[in-house]
């Protein structure tokens, strides 16, 4: 089977921008659309996850508006980049896909639903939270002090903002960022610095926004997170499972935002099997 580290950077043009994407999995069925965290670009993908879910399912990574190889200004509100995410699946051909949303991806992926309820099939909500969700405004302000800890200690942010500080924790994140480093050709570029603020100013206002009618999500949906995320805060996930009718909510022990790359190795057979089910 094809891996994640050597599936080719792709490019389509969306009206007039060319979004990058990656595309692996089998061609039969519905695809999956994988939606990622502030910042990130096509390598920050756990390949751990997507090689196992594309196991059964083909697979598209993509590069949001300004970030990665994807042409544009990166936009500032998460409705702008859920319409991108529309107009980029239409572009592709697909009539009907799943969905995964990490952190960020998370809240594109709910307005996607809300926006377009007939093309999504399932959906995964992962280390995120709804609209309005407690916490979500001070992403900037928990972040910005460990991006600084991560600078001065040579350590990557992700150490300390994606997982807990227990040796569980550690060993995690060491093995994740590892990783992230395995594709050596052909890399994605890293965020502009403007694109960085850009998406941080669309999370700061998906948090001050009135609640979504989460009810009116009428598709089946799974729900990941650690039961410590400083990030998007746990609590975040509990509110979407309540309000979500028929949702099923994973809580990891002793994990944090990341919680689904500690526990990729459970996470992967319950994603495949919500999937299939």
């Amino acid at each position: 089977m094809p891996y994640y580290i050597d599936a080719p950077n792709l490019s389509i043009d969306v009206d007039g921008t060319a979004f990058a994407y990656r595309d692996l999995g089998p061609r039969d069925g519905v695809p999956l659309v994988l939606l990622n965290h502030w910042g990130a670009v096509l390598d920050n993908f756990d390949p751990r996850i997507v090689d196992g879910l594309a196991r059964r399912h083909r697979i598209i990574a993509i590069d949001y508006r300004g970030i990665g190889a994807s042409g544009g200004t990166a936009p500032v509100t998460i409705d702008a980049m859920a319409r991108d995410a529309i107009a980029l699946v239409h572009a592709l051909g697909f009539e009907q896909i799943d969905l995964l949303g990490f952190s960020l991806g998370g809240f594109v992926a709910q307005d996607i639903v809300l926006k377009a309820p007939d093309l999504v099939r399932r959906l995964i909500l992962t280390g995120t939270g709804p609209a309005g969700g407690t916490g979500i405004e001070r992403v900037g302000a928990v972040s910005w002090p460990l991006i600084v800890k991560g600078l001065l200690t040579l350590r990557d942010p992700k150490t300390f903002l994606f997982f807990t500080s227990t040796a569980n924790g550690r060993q995690a994140a060491k093995a994740f960022l590892e990783r992230l480093k395995e594709r050596k050709a052909d890399r994605d570029k890293e965020p502009t610095p403007s694109a960085f603020l850009r998406q941080l100013k669309a999370i700061k206002a998906w948090g001050r926004q009135a609640p979504q009618d989460l009810g009116g999500i009428r598709i089946p949906v799974l729900i990941a997170n650690g039961d410590n995320d400083i990030m998007v805060p746990t609590v975040n996930s509990h509110d979407m499972a309540r309000r979500i009718p028929g949702s099923q909510l994973v809580i990891y022990k002793d994990a944090g935002h990341g919680g689904i790359f500690q526990y990729h190795g459970e996470f992967v057979p319950k994603a495949l099997a919500f999937l299939n089910d």
